[in-house]
């Protein structure tokens, strides 16, 4: 066998174009190559971003043909009272509340006149209930006085009650009347997304301002009831079921990785 020096004039010879030395180099070069690659990914693309989300939708409907909030009402002004308790409690606790809550303060007047100690009695296990108790009756008292008793049905209008955000306001305008003017980023909804990789961001604004982009209008809605509910049953926050999860091919964290 005849050798040849190194292609890369090292001084060593072998039989082939590089000598062991060189292969070996060349070989831990692949590798760091390719585990750089694996933690740096390419970006992914507006356009490919706004088709994965297709197939989220797509998959989320299949699993939700009619979501339903979890909390119970009857009425807008219901809805809104139920919404505001629901702020760092769950849902279920707020339907075990409200029963009594609305057979001793029906509506927004009733509520209007309500004591303080009165409500906060009611509401204690929600949570927060003191300053829960205290933006319930004053915006009883505003709706009642500058609503004839009913919930207003503008974004604008909501805002300006107390304690009402973007959440409780979105959730309303949808649920109670039909308005897609945004989509309430709850904790279920904030974690979900972050772990798909629809948004890089950390606060609800700006998380619901890429789902927005990224989703039709019409299912905005329907698509925060579809999250919340694949929130509680399958992605949730400590141990996701990734292995059963329909939303996997679609997912750039399938190892469950907390977001």
């Amino acid at each position: 066998m005849s050798f040849q020096w190194c292609a890369r004039s090292c001084g060593r010879t072998i039989a082939g174009r590089h000598c062991i030395w060189h292969s070996a180099g060349m070989s831990r070069q692949k590798t760091k190559a390719a585990s750089s690659a694996q933690k740096n990914p390419r970006p992914e693309s507006a356009a490919a971003k706004k088709r994965r989300a297709a197939q989220i939708l797509s998959a989320l409907k299949k699993r939700y043909p009619q979501p339903r909030p979890g909390l119970e009402f009857k009425n807008p002004w219901e809805l809104l009272v139920a919404t505001v308790l629901s702020a760092q409690c769950t849902d279920a606790r707020v339907n075990q509340v409200t029963p009594a809550l609305f057979a001793r303060w029906p509506d927004a007047k009733a509520l209007a006149g309500a004591s303080q100690e009165e409500l906060e009695s009611v509401i204690h296990s929600c949570g927060f209930f003191r300053s829960k108790a205290g933006n319930l009756i004053s915006t009883a008292k505003i709706i009642s006085a500058d609503y004839d008793g009913q919930v207003p049905q503008s974004f604008e209008a909501l805002l300006k009650l107390p304690g009402i955000a973007r959440k409780t306001a979105n959730v309303v305008l949808f649920a109670a009347f039909g308005q897609n003017e945004g989509l309430a980023v709850d904790t279920h909804v904030k974690r979900i997304s972050q772990r798909l990789g629809l948004t890089d961001a950390k606060e609800p604004v700006g998380i619901e301002r890429d789902l927005l982009e990224l989703f039709p209008r019409e299912e905005w809605g329907d698509l925060n009831h579809r999250l919340v509910a694949f929130g509680r049953e399958v992605c949730q926050a400590r141990k996701p079921a990734c292995s059963s999860c329909e939303l996997e091919p679609f997912c750039p964290r399938p190892d469950g990785a907390q977001a």
